[in-house]
């Protein structure tokens, strides 16, 4: 490690939908120290195989409320002291979750999914060109499907995107605002799950809930309220702008949207490619706290114990996984990214975020051959202070 002052994390994004240059060497060493948005100490892993191996090391815990770092000075984000988030009680969480979420859930959504798309689509087609992406279909159509799933009402619909939007401020919000959104969005989940418990339907939470009555030791009524915050929130926001960013940096590309459209059986990979490239998100998810000494694979450097860690998803970057990894290509086969994590903290809705992504992708293009950015890539506009770093506004004409 060296003596250096600490790197300011998330790292500086390129001003285009291209690979930020301090990416590209991040992987000279295995472990970079970083001042997170709050201003204290974390460490990035860097290399995708140290990446993948700690996914599943149980010496990084997850319980980190009270002992790591904080993202944000005003905003624990995902840190709750009442939520067990290591082995073995996680996964008799998880299990639960997966039990409802099941394979045949998602297949059965599919229909669901192609009839918002087709909607979503015709009101865009039918409104003033250019047309901003991000609000015609990227957010909508993520939050129309999770609420689908989980039966939240659609007149609640908009309370709960501004009430998500808060809860993810890392310095976008003052602080008694975030703390204002997080409590109003902690009770209106409790209204939710209350309905739910009194007039059951077919969606997540109900079947979530019947699980759970069968045997009460696997959720509690807390623990289910925390899985249905995380699910809402997942399923709207990572998907909104992996969705929005992925197009940002396909249509920044012609030749390669060119290669897409010439070819629709190449949507999956292109998705995977694009999920790859990782364009709209930082490692700030993957925050974990070291409770022993850990050494990496090169077998001198290690991981103290008491620190702050995170995973980074800028290991999809390493060229010692991805053959020319700088380079967006839609036929890439064998692409084990880790933008879903890996092992047992593999993202309970990468089967969802798949379908939506594939479906949404060839609908756009199928329905727009012609799209296009209407400004220059270079002039897209990230947000400042979320926790996402996807674009504000993605203006397209066709």
């Amino acid at each position: 490690m060296s003596a250096s002052c600490p790197v300011g994390y998330p790292l500086p994004w390129a001003p285009a939908p291209d690979i930020p240059k301090s990416w590209t060497t991040l992987t000279e060493q295995p472990l970079l120290e970083i001042a997170l948005p709050s201003g204290e100490p974390a460490l990035l892993v860097t290399r995708y195989k140290d990446v993948r191996r700690l996914f599943a090391d149980e010496r990084l815990s997850r319980n980190t409320f009270g002992r790591a770092s904080r993202v944000s000075a005003s905003n624990d984000l995902f840190g709750d002291p009442n939520i067990d988030n290591d082995p073995p009680q996680y996964l008799t969480e998880r299990s639960v979750v997966m039990r409802a979420f099941s394979a045949r859930r998602i297949e059965a959504l599919r229909e669901v999914v192609k009839v918002i798309v087709a909607e979503l689509l015709d009101a865009m087609e039918a409104g003033p060109q250019p047309a901003e992406l991000m609000e015609a279909f990227a957010y909508p159509l993520p939050i129309l499907v999770i609420c689908h799933m989980l039966g939240v009402p659609p007149q609640d619909r908009p309370k709960f995107r501004r009430l998500i939007d808060g809860f993810l401020s890392v310095s976008k919000l003052p602080e008694d605002e975030v703390d204002q959104c997080r409590r109003q969005y902690w009770d209106y989940l409790t209204e939710l799950i209350d309905s739910k418990r009194a007039e059951p339907g077919d969606d997540l939470i109900s079947d979530m809930i019947e699980i759970s009555r069968e045997d009460p030791a696997k959720l509690t009524a807390y623990q289910l309220q925390h899985w249905v915050k995380t699910l809402l929130i997942a399923g709207y926001v990572t998907t909104a702008s992996q969705l929005g960013t992925g197009m940002a940096v396909l249509l920044h590309r012609p030749e390669v949207t060119a290669e897409l459209k010439a070819d629709l059986s190449l949507v999956p990979s292109a998705v995977e490619e694009l999920l790859r490239y990782q364009m709209m998100g930082t490692s700030l998810g993957t925050l974990r706290y070291a409770v022993e000494d850990i050494e990496l694979l090169d077998g001198s450097t290690v991981i103290p114990k008491g620190s702050t860690v995170l995973l980074s998803q800028e290991s999809n970057m390493d060229p010692e996984e991805f053959a020319d990894p700088l380079t967006l290509d839609i036929r890439r086969t064998d692409n084990h990214h880790l933008t879903f994590g890996a092992g047992i903290h593999f993202c309970a809705g990468a089967a969802l975020a798949r379908m939506e992504l594939q479906e949404a992708t060839e609908a756009l293009l199928r329905r727009f051959p012609g799209l296009r950015l209407a400004v220059p890539g270079e002039e897209l506009r990230r947000p400042v202070g979320g926790f996402l770093a996807g674009y504000t506004e993605i203006p397209v004409s066709w």
